[in-house]
């Protein structure tokens, strides 16, 4: 995807490796050079920044391909007249062990000065550690001294030092993020060639500190390898959007139904329609229980409302089955789910309505328990499908746990699509949209602000609202989920981590979707193009509204 970071699994990047060694010619030894220059840009600005002429640099090496970087690290440290000590895994005598590369980065680390300790190294007093442990081939949990070093430097940490992280902190799961044992929590983490799968994993992510993606020349794709999965930047999900036309009306925009409400969940549903209606859409119906339209009416001052037969209890029956088509064929997509109950009658409007509406659909809430864990069924559908489950719905759709979604997210957004046959946006921390052909974004904003009753039906609202106005179904949740996420990372710096309101979060996505908009017509600042050895380009998505607000914006040429 155009201006998006592609995120690659341990293996996925052993091959890319490969490729860039073995059939584009670039020498292993270049690489490792490329790589370590770059980390070493990053450990000095943080050595600067602690403004001490006393502040040392440790670099505490592993014997691999991540160590063999630490080396080039120390050296260029070393020559830079930086206070620098390395560290190897074993000491002295386990550098007769190290092979091909790495070998030869230690000899050069060597030949300039620099003093290599053991596995009882003494951290700084103040200053930075780099850790070059373990990278991408790691796949167990440490131990001995492995496990030993990951705690000095959790203890240096602990005493004052920065940690800079080489490709993966040491000890964490490239793919799941997950901490495989003892792991180290860095303050900056620089990834070589491209950002890991785990690094937009939590908690890989938050492990991991600051991110940055050190260009060093590994090629992006090759045979056999992908599609990898990929992170939106504000550029990426802004060339997602439907275009805005000057010569266009309410009727360009596209016109969203909403089936959704209950007895004590009308707001659920005016949530949504007021989120599709600020994520553009031209026009938004709402179709609701007959016993709750005046209460619609009430809440949707710029919806209109269509009430249809309802149970004894004030849901929507399966008598209303006929006339919820007769409104569907009459827009372009449909939003259904939202505070809609779990009465048996209302599931059985949700499944007979699924299989015959011939409109994209996006099924949230309670719609997501109408079908249990029948996903199948929705392969029969000829139009396109969005899901939005959260852990808990998503682990009853597969027959798991919730902490089995949580534990493996883009596995199970995965699954969810693959058996559906459905777009897939599973949310939480981060939020992964899968598609049915394996396709997988994962999501770098949004944060604790989000956690506050009626954002996911916002976030349906958006969804439907960009399908209505002529995005596919994939486009559309990789745009929504992104500007839905941004809306609250905006309004969290301004209010903090709790006391969003759902209503506030609506309210605030057209801003979101103007700077996705704005960020498209410019992406020469987020694409991630090949450059310098040393070019860092930040990742995930930062701050740029406060450095707005701090000075004016410098275009990037």
């Amino acid at each position: 995807m155009r201006a998006a970071w592609p995120l690659a699994t341990a293996s996925e990047m052993r091959a890319l490796d490969a490729h860039t060694i073995e059939h584009l010619g670039v020498p292993g030894e270049i690489l490792m050079e490329s790589a370590g220059r770059a980390v070493a840009d990053v450990a000095l600005a943080e050595w600067r920044a602690l403004g001490r002429g006393d502040a040392e640099v440790l670099v505490a090496c592993g014997r691999g391909h991540n160590g063999g970087d630490g080396f080039v690290v120390a050296r260029h440290l070393h020559l830079l007249d930086v206070p620098v000590r390395a560290a190897l895994l074993g000491g002295e005598r386990a550098a007769s062990g190290l092979r091909g590369d790495a070998a030869a980065a230690f000899a050069r680390m060597r030949a300039v000065g620099v003093r290599c300790e053991g596995d009882r190294w003494r951290a700084p007093a103040a200053g930075v550690v780099v850790d070059a442990l373990f990278g991408t081939g790691l796949s167990r949990a440490l131990d001995g001294a492995a496990a030993a070093a990951v705690r000095r430097i959790a203890r240096a940490r602990a005493a004052g030092c920065r940690v800079v992280a080489v490709d993966l902190p040491s000890g964490l799961d490239a793919d799941t993020g997950a901490a495989l044992g003892a792991c180290v929590e860095a303050d900056v983490t620089v990834a070589i060639g491209l950002p890991k799968l785990g690094l937009a994993l939590e908690p890989g992510r938050a492990r991991a500190g600051r991110i940055f993606v050190a260009r060093i020349g590994i090629a992006d794709a090759a045979p056999g390898v992908g599609p990898l999965a990929f992170a939106p930047t504000r550029a990426a999900a802004g060339a997602l959007l439907p275009p805005r036309p000057a010569t266009g009306h309410k009727g360009s925009f596209g016109h969203v139904l909403v089936a959704a409400g209950s007895e004590g969940k009308t707001g659920a549903a005016a949530l949504a329609a007021r989120a599709a209606a600020r994520a553009g859409a031209g026009l938004v119906t709402v179709a609701c229980p007959a016993g709750l339209g005046d209460v619609m009416e009430t809440l949707c001052l710029e919806a209109m409302t269509a009430p249809l037969a309802d149970t004894a209890r004030r849901g929507l029956a399966a008598a209303a089955e006929d006339a919820l088509l007769a409104l569907a064929r009459e827009r372009d997509v449909v939003a259904l789910g939202p505070g809609i109950g779990r009465e048996a009658d209302t599931g059985d409007l949700v499944r007979a309505f699924a299989k015959r509406c011939e409109r994209p659909l996006v099924l949230d809430a309670d719609a997501l328990f109408a079908f249990g864990d029948e996903l199948e069924r929705l392969r029969e559908r000829g139009a396109p499908t969005v899901l939005t489950p959260h852990p808990g719905e998503a682990a009853r759709l597969l027959g798991v746990r919730a902490a089995d979604v949580n534990a493996g997210r883009v596995a199970c957004a995965r699954e969810l699509a693959r058996r559906s046959g459905a777009v897939a946006v599973l949310k939480g921390a981060p939020t992964v949209v899968a598609a049915p052909d394996g396709a997988i974004a994962v999501n770098p904003t949004g944060g604790p602000a989000l956690a506050s009753g009626g954002t996911g039906d916002v976030l349906t609202g958006a969804i439907a609202a960009l399908v209505a106005q002529g995005a596919d179904a994939f486009a559309a949740a990789v745009a929504a989920v992104f500007a839905h996420g941004l809306a609250g990372d905006r309004i969290g710096r301004r209010i903090g981590d709790a006391g969003l309101l759902a209503g506030d979060l609506a309210d605030a996505l057209p801003a979101a979707l103007a700077a996705l908009r704005e960020a498209a017509r410019d992406v020469a600042s987020d694409r991630p193009v090949p450059g310098p050895p040393a070019l860092l380009v930040a990742f995930p998505e930062p701050d740029r509204d406060a450095r707005r607000r701090r000075r004016p914006r410098a275009r990037v040429r």
